[in-house]
């Protein structure tokens, strides 16, 4: 318990900055940020499928936002889309759609994972040079906010660089290196993590150098932003909540249509991550938490919040801050609505800059040079998709890049399918035509051709007895085969290649059709 409360807290930290950036990029409210955060602790924590991952407004969905508010024209339509989100969720979690998370190839997720690690170092560094034009929280190349990209953004904020913000972001980042050490010293510190140390400590060091001398002083432009005032009211001034009658609106339908496969897709893929991380590697039921996504958005879209999916970089913090189970992610939505309510002026005091230092450990970890190792042992086959998702999401964003490492797996498993699969030995006039292990559609071109270049009147034997699966187009050529064999007086006999094709949306096995019938020939 001790561990999934420090672990909340630093996740807490981190989670209330992009809260409010996402909020602010979209053009909600900063309440509706806050709300979906909170929702996202203190509700999908318990309903989710996962005990380590954390969920809240995903900076995935921003631009689907801003366009919906554009699209929509008010934020109480886009609510109401947000609702109806949460209502397809819950269907695809009923029809069992979270099982196609399965079919995200292992090299993908760990080029995803990777390229979020390099992505949140390089969208750090102008936030640790006070440079903060790009809100908090953006994993995309192209900033829309400032019509910038990642790394034109770097280069202008080392031009215009403010050396009290880089002191504390130095300083930060030394605490956090410094305080394990501390920790061997004083056991009775282990309790604290160096997160916290990192930001505190920055926020001191602010302080002091702001009352030592006020041009050492940081500017409330490089510091967290939260509304001042301490009420409940804050939590839900400028939000509306969505009417019955925008239930009948067919532009609201689609946009909560639109918000649910997006939000869905970047909630399975954060559940294949965070799997991927979990020190104990546990199996979440992605069906469980599409269901608990879903019931987070309808009442996001009730109480006034953004939509919420399972995020990575939270959880990743999450993870390495320690947690050990749901509770830390509960422990995060606690904090959230406590500081929010209750001190949200000491909050306004974190510098932007010890944010950056936490983030940068948690981009550090997740792109650690092992990974790239390992994945170089691995082969070419692994080594290419891993390498294309992490460059194409570096340069573009998560989805895009994941869609690009998936195509280009499939790519790589139908050429590589094709070597080894079809054998072909003779004997004098005698062939052997051997399936060696599952056949393709990726395989009938050197089927093709093979099979064209044996003489007439030769015997032919087809075994299939090593296979488990045989393509339709297999099937196909071979049947294509047989009719022309009969004027080339080729004889054909076929061995274990019945009954190995199947169909779609059943795991029956279907009898082949005509002359497949008997094995023999």
């Amino acid at each position: 318990m001790k561990q999934d409360l420090s672990a909340g807290i630093v996740v807490f930290v981190v989670a209330l900055p992009l809260c409010l950036g996402i909020a602010l990029a979209s053009g909600a409210p900063l309440a509706s940020g806050l709300i979906a955060g909170v929702v996202g602790g203190l509700l999908v924590a318990w309903l989710s499928g996962s005990e380590l991952s954390v969920s809240g407004p995903a900076a995935g969905l921003t631009m689907v936002v801003a366009g919906a508010i554009a699209q929509l024209g008010t934020f109480e339509r886009v609510l109401g889309a947000i609702f109806l989100s949460g209502v397809f969720q819950l269907i695809f979690g009923f029809i069992q759609s979270g099982s196609l998370s399965g079919f995200f190839p292992n090299a993908v997720i760990k080029g995803m994972l990777a390229a979020i690690g390099i992505v949140i170092i390089l969208k750090q560094i102008p936030h640790a040079l006070g440079r903060d034009t790009d809100y908090e929280g953006d994993l995309s190349f192209w900033q829309f906010t400032d019509k910038e990209n990642t790394f034109t953004e770097i280069v202008h904020s080392i031009a215009s660089f403010s050396p009290p913000v880089l002191f504390v972001a130095v300083t930060s980042l030394a605490l956090m290196l410094l305080w394990p050490r501390i920790q061997k010293l004083s056991p009775t510190m282990n309790f604290v993590p160096p997160s916290i140390v990192a930001v505190v400590g920055g926020t001191v060091i602010s302080q002091v150098m702001g009352g030592i001398n006020s041009a050492w002083g940081i500017s409330a432009e490089h510091l967290v932003r939260l509304p001042s005032q301490d009420t409940l009211q804050m939590l839900f001034s400028g939000t509306a909540l969505p009417g019955l009658s925008l239930l009948t609106d067919a532009k609201v339908w689609t946009m909560g249509l639109t918000i649910a496969l997006i939000g869905s897709i970047e909630t399975l893929l954060c559940l294949e991550a965070t799997d991927r991380l979990d020190p104990k590697r546990r199996t979440s039921d992605p069906n469980r938490e599409l269901l608990a996504q879903g019931v987070g958005n309808m009442v996001c879209g009730i109480l006034g919040g953004l939509p919420i999916t399972s995020v990575v970089v939270r959880s990743s913090a999450n993870i390495y801050a320690g947690a050990q189970t749901r509770w830390a992610c509960f422990f995060h939505g606690v904090f959230l609505l406590g500081a929010v309510l209750l001190f949200p002026r000491f909050l306004n005091l974190i510098p932007l800059a010890s944010l950056a230092a936490v983030l940068f450990a948690v981009g550090y970890k997740l792109a650690d040079v092992k990974i790239f190792k390992d994945m170089t042992r691995r082969g070419m086959d692994q080594l290419l998709p891993f390498a294309v998702t992490c460059i194409t999401i570096v340069f573009s964003d998560i989805l895009t890049g994941v869609a690009v490492g998936v195509f280009l797996s499939l790519i790589v498993i139908a050429l590589t399918s094709h070597f080894g699969a079809i054998t072909i030995v003779n004997e004098s006039n005698d062939y052997l035509v051997r399936f060696s292990k599952d056949v393709s559609f990726a395989n009938k071109i050197f089927l093709r051709k093979s099979l064209a270049k044996i003489p007439n009147g030769a015997h032919v034997t087809v075994d299939g007895t090593r296979t488990m699966f045989i393509d339709n187009d297999i099937y196909d050529i071979l049947q294509d085969f047989r009719g022309s064999a009969i004027h080339r007086k080729i004889t054909v006999q076929l061995r274990g290649v019945r009954g190995k094709r199947f169909g779609m949306g059943n795991r029956r096995r279907i009898r082949s059709r005509g002359t497949f019938k008997t094995d023999v020939a």
